[in-house]
């Protein structure tokens, strides 16, 4: 019998939707920090960027260079670290710089052979980067595994972010996928030479949201400048700035999305 994607997906303990309505908040920034401080903890993690149109993640990890091999049978992931893997469309495109033109049905047949035909293994996590908005992308991951574990929406403090995360929140609602919490990117910056806060995009918001539409809220990430440097140098934020007030931030979430999915879990059982 033909194997279905949920049925391929069932050596994979937990999959994450990460997600926004709207462009520009960070959300591949949170995926990638994500991922890789999972895997810092231990878990066999898969990174799937079905953002087709703009697939940066591999940029990201300094690994655009890379391509997908395999057979006729199975495609086989690239791995960032021993227990890290990627697919992108991006591993496919020869000329970085051409736009990808294709409709809905290419973009579903695609990351349907994403989840299908690649070889992930037996994986704890699998954290999926999709582009912004509540279309096909989204809906297609959510169609094709059936049991994603949840959604993380990424979202910016100012009003018009906001009422785009609630959009997020009530697709994940209508999907029945639990919404594992708000993540607010951007939220105030603190200058490094003189410590003084400003709320460029205000701050705040996306935890008053989390609360109005009764989802947990994972935590606020202020404007980092090493964040932009680390993302443009293929370097997870969260490993070369350990120290960093804000790479800590990214620990805590990391930690509360682990006790929400892995209640049992103890640096010793890794």
């Amino acid at each position: 019998m033909e194997k279905t994607p949920s049925q391929s997906m069932q050596k994979i303990k937990h999959k994450i939707l990460v997600m926004s309505n709207k462009g520009g908040v960070g959300k591949s920034t949170v995926a990638v920090n994500l991922a890789f401080g999972l895997a810092r903890e231990g878990f066999q993690v898969g990174l799937l960027d079905v953002d087709m149109h703009g697939p940066n993640i591999p940029k990201m990890l300094a690994i655009e260079d890379m391509v997908l091999t395999g057979d006729e049978r199975k495609i086989q992931p690239v791995a960032f670290m021993t227990n890290l893997k990627v697919v992108s469309m991006a591993f496919l495109m020869k000329e970085k710089e051409s736009p990808l033109i294709w409709r809905g049905p290419l973009k579903m047949g695609a990351i349907k052979q994403f989840l299908e035909d690649v070889s992930w293994g037996d994986l704890d996590f699998l954290v999926i980067d999709s582009p912004p908005g509540t279309g096909d992308e989204p809906l297609s991951v959510v169609q094709l595994i059936k049991n994603v574990d949840g959604t993380i929406i990424v979202t910016t403090p100012q009003d018009l972010a906001l009422l785009d995360s609630r959009k997020a929140v009530n697709f994940a609602k209508r999907l029945n996928m639990p919404v594992l919490g708000i993540v607010e990117n951007m939220s105030g910056f603190v200058c490094p030479h003189c410590g003084k806060k400003t709320d460029l995009f205000k701050t705040g918001g996306g935890e008053k949201a989390a609360k109005e539409m009764e989802v947990p809220f994972l935590g606020k990430i202020p404007i980092e400048p090493e964040m932009v440097t680390s993302g443009d140098e293929g370097k997870p934020f969260i490993q070369y700035h350990a120290e960093n007030h804000t790479s800590q931030i990214f620990v805590r979430i990391v930690e509360r999305v682990i006790k929400k999915l892995e209640p049992n879990y103890s640096k010793e059982t890794k």
